[in-house]
């Protein structure tokens, strides 16, 4: 199973007040988004991570992704560089890479990127496109009303979807769970 969520911000006490996370402390936080996602994640799930994972140093960022259940794909953010220069945490992922196209079938794809991409390829195909990096409030909102504006200007759904932790319940999400298919959300 595929799973993806974005902006973890683990250790990153700013993120609460920014996202107006529902947790007294950043330790809450931390461990609130380990538990969920090990109660959904199995050992043999992928789970696709857009970026901005840790304020942490290297060691500490590299004990808590040890815990995680899954094969984790990054796909790098914004806070990211620095933290990925030790090579122990880099192993910890199956690949680090700033854009990814995931091929589901021959009629659908996801671009996966920590940043939103508006006229993402294929967009009027029928392709999906997962981001982070805008969480919540003026540029969430902005991204909204460009998906809008898109939707009206091609005729066609637009199907990108910001998949910050804070929209997802702090917890990775299956493609049907994000796009509505799924009730859980």
């Amino acid at each position: 199973m595929n799973y993806y969520i974005s902006d973890l911000h683990i250790g990153h006490t700013n993120a609460l007040a920014f996202d107006a996370r529902p947790f007294k402390t950043i330790e809450e936080n931390d461990e609130t988004i380990k538990n969920n996602w090990n109660s959904v994640v199995g050992l043999d799930d992928d789970v696709y991570l857009l970026g901005d994972i840790s304020w942490y140093g290297s060691t500490k960022t590299l004990e808590y992704y040890s815990q995680l259940n899954g094969r984790i794909h990054l796909i790098k953010g914004n806070h990211d560089n620095k933290i990925l220069k030790n090579k122990d945490l880099q192993n910890l992922f199956v690949e680090i890479v700033d854009y990814k196209e995931l091929y589901l079938n021959p009629k659908e794809s996801i671009i996966l990127c920590h940043y939103p991409i508006p006229c993402f390829k294929n967009h009027y195909y029928g392709w999906y496109h997962l981001y982070g990096h805008v969480h919540t409030g003026f540029e969430n909102n902005m991204m909204q009303r460009t998906k809008y504006e898109m939707e009206n200007l091609y005729n066609t759904p637009c199907k990108m979807y910001n998949v910050g932790a804070m929209l997802l319940n702090y917890t990775p999400r299956t493609l049907e769970e994000i796009t509505g298919g799924a009730t859980c959300l």
